[in-house]
This record gives C-alpha cells, sequence and structure tokens, in this order.
C-alpha cells in the first residue's frame, strides 16, 4: 500500500478522508435547509398573493355589480364610464390570479369569469339592448359576485396545497438526511478504522522489534512497513538489532575461549590442592591444611562460576537430536540423590510427592533445571529444615514446586530474581556466594522447552521461597492427578 512521505501527513491525510463524508454530510444538510427555507417562503408568499388577490376580486366584483344595478336604476351614461375604469382593475386583478400555482380546475373558472364579465359588459355597453337586457345584466353579475366569491375558497385551497407540500418536503427530507447521515457515518467509520489500522501496523511493528531486542531475541530481522519515517527508524533498529546481534556473538565467543583458558591452569591449582590435601607431599600443619581448605574452595567456586557462564550461554542452542521424552519423576529422584550428601551435611530433609509425568526436551538441560532449583532451596534452607517437592499434571502441563524454609525472596529483589548475574540477599551461615545465574539459566531452560518458572509465596503462609516450574507434557502421556498412576510419597532425611 502507498504510505506518505511523513508519518504526520498519513495522519492528516486520513483525517482529512474520514472528516470528508462528514463534510459532504453537512453541506448537503445546509443546502437542503436552505432549499427547503426558499420554498417555505415562496408557498407562504404565494399564499399570501392568492388570499389578497381573490378577496379583491370578490370586493372589485361586488363593486361592478352595484355600478351596473345603479346605472340600469338611473340610466346614467356616466355610470358606464365609471365602470370602464373599475373594470380594468378587475381584470389586473384576474391576471394575477392566473400567474399563480392553481389548478385546471380553478384555472378554468377563472377564465370562465372574465369572459363572463366581457359578455356583460359588450352588453352593457350596447347602443341598443335587447328587451330582457336589464334582467341578464342584473342576473349576470349577481352570477359573477358568486364566482368571484368561489375564487376565495380556490385560495384557500391553494394554501391547504402549499403546506401539504411543503410537509411532504420535509418528510421526504427528513428521510433523506437519515439515510445521508448513516451512510456518511457508515463511511467516516470504515475510513477511520482502516487508517487506525494502518497506522497502528508500523506502530506494532516497531513495539514488537523493541520487545524482541529487549527479550535478547537478535535472530529475527526487523521490518518495519508504513510511512518513509517510519520505514527509516525500523532500519536503524534492524541495524542497531544486527549490531547487538554481532556484539553478543563476540562476547559469547570471548566468554568460551576465556572459560576455556581458565580451567586448563584451574584444573592444575585444583589438582595441586586435592594433592597437598591427601598429604602427598607430606604431613602439613594446621595452618598449612586450613591454607589448602581455602584454596580448594576458591578454586571449586571459581570453576562452578565458569561452568555456569559456559552453560549460560548454551542456554539457546537445544539440538534437535537430543530431544526426546523424559520421565520427569526419574529425574526428580535422580537429583534428589546427587543432594543427598550436601543436605545430610546440613541435616536437610526432603519431602517429595511426585506424580509421573513425562515431558518432550532435552533430559540434561531439564535435569539442570531441578538441580538449580534444589541447590537453590539447599543453599538458603536452615540447619534441620524441610524441602518440599511436588510434581503433578494441571491443564496438559508437568508442574513443580520446589518450597523451603529459608528467609524467602525480599519483595525488591522479586522483580530481578531471573535476571543474568543478579544475586539478591546473601545466603545464611557464611554459605559460598553464587554466580547469579542459576534462575536466569533455569528460566532460559524452561522457556526453550515451551514452558516458564515463577516465584510464588508460600501456600501454607511460612517463611520461605517457593518457585514453580511446568513444562508442556508428551502427547501420548498426559496423566492427571486422578487418572494417572499412583502417587507417590517419599520421605528422605539427611
Amino acid at each position: 500500500m502507498y504510505y506518505p512521505r511523513s508519518f504526520l501527513k498519513f495522519i492528516l491525510l486520513g483525517f482529512l478522508l474520514v472528516s470528508l463524508p462528514l463534510l459532504y454530510a453537512l453541506v448537503e444538510l445546509i443546502v437542503s435547509l436552505d432549499r427547503l427555507g426558499t420554498q417555505g417562503q415562496q408557498a407562504v408568499l404565494q399564499a399570501a398573493q392568492a388570499g389578497r388577490a381573490s378577496r379583491q376580486l370578490y370586493e372589485q366584483a361586488t363593486t361592478l355589480e352595484r355600478v351596473v344595478r345603479q346605472h340600469l336604476i338611473l340610466d346614467d351614461p356616466q355610470l358606464v364610464e365609471d365602470y370602464g375604469r373599475l373594470r380594468q382593475d378587475f381584470r389586473q386583478t384576474s391576471q394575477q390570479l392566473q400567474q399563480l400555482p392553481l389548478d385546471r380546475a380553478q384555472l378554468a373558472q377563472l377564465d370562465q369569469l372574465t369572459d363572463s364579465e366581457s359578455r356583460l359588459y359588450q352588453l352593457l355597453k350596447a347602443a341598443q339592448r335587447p328587451a330582457n337586457a336589464s334582467t341578464t345584466l342584473a342576473e349576470g353579475y349577481a352570477q359573477l359576485s358568486n364566482g368571484a366569491q368561489a375564487m376565495l375558497a380556490a385560495s384557500a385551497d391553494l394554501t391547504e396545497r402549499e403546506i401539504e407540500r411543503l410537509q411532504q418536503t420535509v418528510a421526504e427530507g427528513r428521510k433523506t438526511w437519515a439515510y445521508l447521515a448513516l451512510a456518511a457515518g457508515a463511511i467516516a467509520l470504515a475510513l477511520a478504522i482502516l487508517f487506525a489500522v494502518l497506522i497502528a501496523r508500523p506502530i506494532r511493528q516497531l513495539d514488537l522489534a523493541i520487545r524482541q531486542m529487549g527479550t535478547a531475541d537478535f535472530t529475527h530481522a526487523i521490518e518495519v512497513n508504513g510511512p518513509q519515517d517510519m520505514r527509516y527508524l525500523g532500519q536503524r533498529l534492524e541495524w542497531l538489532r544486527a549490531r547487538l546481534h554481532e556484539l553478543e556473538t563476540q562476547q559469547t565467543q570471548f566468554l568460551r575461549h576465556v572459560s576455556h583458558e581458565l580451567k586448563t591452569p584451574l584444573t592444575a591449582v585444583r589438582e595441586g590442592a586435592e594433592l597437598l590435601r591427601d598429604r602427598v607431599g607430606g604431613d602439613l600443619s594446621p595452618q598449612q591444611q586450613e591454607i589448602v581448605r581455602i584454596v580448594r574452595e576458591n578454586t571449586l567456586q571459581l570453576q562452578r562460576l565458569i561452568e555456569d557462564l559456559l552453560n549460560y550461554h548454551q542456554t539457546r542452542s537445544i539440538e534437535p537430536q537430543t530431544l526426546g521424552p523424559v520421565p520427569l519423576a526419574d529425574v526428580i529422584r535422580r537429583v534428589m540423590r546427587e543432594h543427598k550428601l550436601a543436605a545430610f551435611a546440613r541435616m536437610i530433609a526432603f519431602e517429595a510427592r511426585i506424580d509421573p509425568a513425562i515431558v518432550v526436551g532435552d533430559g540434561e538441560k531439564i535435569r539442570a533445571i531441578v538441580d538449580n532449583l534444589l541447590s537453590n532451596a539447599i543453599k538458603y534452607s536452615p540447619r534441620s529444615g524441610l524441602i518440599a517437592i511436588d510434581l503433578f499434571t494441571e491443564g496438559g502441563n508437568a508442574v513443580l514446586d520446589v518450597a523451603d524454609q529459608g528467609p524467602g525472596v525480599d519483595p525488591e529483589d522479586r522483580p530481578r530474581i531471573f535476571e543474568s548475574f543478579y544475586q539478591g540477599k546473601p545466603a545464611p551461615e557464611g554459605r559460598i556466594k553464587g554466580s547469579g545465574l542459576g534462575l536466569a539459566i533455569a528460566r532460559e531452560y524452561a522457556l526453550a522447552h515451551g514452558g516458564g518458572i515463577e516465584l510464588l509465596d508460600r501456600a501454607d503462609g511460612k517463611r520461605g521461597a517457593r518457585f514453580r516450574v511446568w513444562l508442556p507434557l508428551a502427547l501420548t502421556d498426559q496423566p492427571s492427578g486422578a487418572a494417572g498412576a499412583a502417587r507417590v510419597t517419599l520421605q528422605e532425611e539427611g
């Protein structure tokens, strides 16, 4: 679709096109009202003229009749001359009535009235009148007055017709205005929706691109359609995405190389510490043994940090050939056995309620999710504490809850607990501080498997942290609490 060069021009164009149907309807309404006003004014004027002319015609006909009767009685020639002057006014008034929009019957009646007056006038001014001329003139002018009186009713009929015509015009105009308003409103609404979609499309594309880069997804190209300035902004975002993707690749390669290069000397230091700890080089004094212990613990911490860095940059690379059905219950039991000695050292008990559940994914990465949650719970649990592990199925997902009795997560740390390298409150009892990558790695692995992880409040209202992970069940294995196998409850104490 063609877009103007400027986004502002596009908005103004949309506003103009949306306003055109409404402006047309408004102009049409004004023209119709003006036409109706003109028509009403003309109808009132014609009705007034018809009423005035019909009254004048009746008065003039009555005057003519009176003059003729006086002439017949007095036989005064001067009255005939006066009649001639009055007759001109009568004929002028008749012509005014003929110019008005009378119907055919009324016009015929008016023509008959003027013809009758002409015949009577010819008889009146004749030098030799028939014997019955006086009777004929008297009766003729009496009929002339009656005919003129009938024209009063004709003017009233004309007024009623004009009123009915105005009412009909108003009714038709009201119907036309209603249709025009509906059509203009519908067209304006359709255009408004169209332009809203066209205007919102590049904005949505920009929002999607920003969200995509905000989630560190630099693999999908950014394309923004719309006016030229919006396309230019999309091109700059695409350049930024490519640059960030390049920097992320370089960072990943750098960390891998550095981590690999650090592991070799670190391994030598660790092996040397182990040899000294095993007294291969001879007996050590208590002070020397403490030094060896410190060196060994710090090498273990450094090795763990390096492994966390390597694992974190592999969270987005789940190989297709490694995907397969994973019995999640077996993975949990395996991780519990691996942490049995760490829990035993601090007298921590496991309370596991496990339903059978099979998910599809990378078994090692799913094990890493459970391992990070369980090691985190052991790290923050007090001595002789209890860690609750609950696995069940719900809504086509396998749901794993891990709850400890530690200090919990501070409210200000909750929004950032899953961020990379973020470290909240230190672990109690002087435990070695972590790298801040465990929960971030667990979150990345869960998202890569189509699931998720979140921090919940303890259901029993006690202290401690409660993490929930959900992963999609395999299509061939979707047991529920009622339909699945029997629930297994394990109680292991250190």
